[in-house]
């Protein structure tokens, strides 16, 4: 059995605080979920069972998100759920754990991605502490667990990625997400119905911002994700369905040294076209999570790509977090879902490729390989 991505949604993303500032992360996701599944019954999927949703989720309150999000949905009470968490890199791993049921044979039809409601997601507190901790820890005493900010600084300053090339990206990503068209995909929540960031940036503007977590550094609030609400899924089923999509070629989930987490796209990459016996010359479309335009940076040099250049419109041509936002949990699944749109939306030939990446926290990558059938 081969796991083809057949449909795929996501709300608008909105700037923690703003857009959906008192929306739980099951408000968000349900809502998606539904949609994913009109969707698939719309191209001839008929009254397909929902096998399992599976949805990734960092900062939420607990109590298995994705349950209660089915539930929420109008899915029966003979849906299950599954929530887990590899942070920045949950809802694309949230796809590969779908994808192995159906090869598996363990299920036919699981709907998979990712939520996060960075707005309403609860404080935590150490038993007898007098006040909450700003995140867990990713790694345990006597490693390096560096903020995701001092991270992409000391990564910039390990691959040699200028101030002027950040901005120069960060300028890209928005003009690209304006110029694009995400009719097909947003799902909306409320009265919106568009991503709330995007906007011109000025070169000059950029320039003035002073460094955001080192003294003196090149990361700025500028050339770096915001923190951000949002839900993305896409609909996993065998391909003996016979609808049109992304076939899931190959995925993985690599360790990488937690003192530089954004370089774990290079290795997860890398194995991922090993398995699949292909190079990367040969892939169509690159979708990667762009929570800071160092990381970026660093790991599209490492792997021969040019965003700046020639795999402009290649790599996120539309934008990617870096204008539309960066729900941590949902951000995997929310460039499948772009992948899913770029290449089965536009018609794309069969056989074209597409790939999609994120950086992890403590020191992870995800990475997964899709094939248009």
């Amino acid at each position: 059995m081969r796991p083809v991505v057949v449909a795929a949604r996501r709300t608008p993303i909105g700037t923690a605080g703003h857009a959906f500032k008192s929306l739980t992360a099951d408000r968000l996701a349900a809502p998606v979920l539904a949609a994913v599944l009109a969707d698939v019954r719309k191209a001839g999927g008929g009254q397909q069972d929902v096998d399992d949703v599976v949805l990734g989720n960092c900062m939420g309150p607990g109590g298995n998100l994705a349950r209660v999000s089915a539930l929420a949905a109008g899915f029966g009470h003979e849906v299950p759920g599954l929530t887990i968490d590899r942070q920045c890199g949950s809802g694309l791993a949230a796809i590969l754990l779908a994808g192995q049921a159906v090869s598996a044979g363990e299920a036919e039809f699981v709907i998979a991605g990712g939520a996060e409601s960075a707005s309403t997601a609860p404080l935590r507190t150490s038993r007898g502490a007098a006040e909450p901790y700003e995140r867990a820890p990713f790694t345990p005493d006597g490693h390096p667990d560096p903020d995701m900010g001092p991270a992409a600084e000391a990564l910039a300053r390990a691959r040699g990625v200028s101030r002027e090339r950040q901005d120069a990206y960060a300028i890209g990503s928005h003009a690209k997400a304006l110029d694009g068209d995400f009719a097909k995909e947003i799902v909306a929540v409320g009265e919106r119905d568009s991503d709330e960031r995007p906007r011109v940036l000025r070169e000059r503007s950029l320039a003035r911002l002073p460094a955001a977590f080192v003294p003196g550094g090149t990361v700025t609030a500028g050339n770096s994700s915001p923190i951000s609400d949002g839900a993305a899924a896409v609909a996993v089923a065998d391909e003996r369905l016979g609808l049109p999509g992304l076939r899931l070629v190959a995925g993985s989930v690599v360790g990488c040294d937690p003192e530089l987490p954004g370089w774990g796209p290079v290795p997860a990459v890398r194995r991922v076209l090993r398995r699949a016996g292909a190079e990367l010359g040969q892939v169509a479309a690159v979708e990667i999570v762009e929570a800071f335009a160092a990381q970026v940076l660093a790991v599209t040099d490492a792997l021969g790509l040019d965003p700046l250049g020639a795999d402009r419109t290649r790599v996120c041509a539309d934008g990617g977090a870096l204008a539309l936002g960066h729900p941590w949990g949902a951000s995997g699944a929310v460039v499948v879902t772009r992948l899913f749109h770029r290449l089965v939306g536009a018609g794309a030939p069969r056989g074209t490729l597409g790939l999609a990446t994120a950086a992890v926290g403590g020191g992870l990558g995800v990475a997964a390989l899709f094939e248009v059938v």
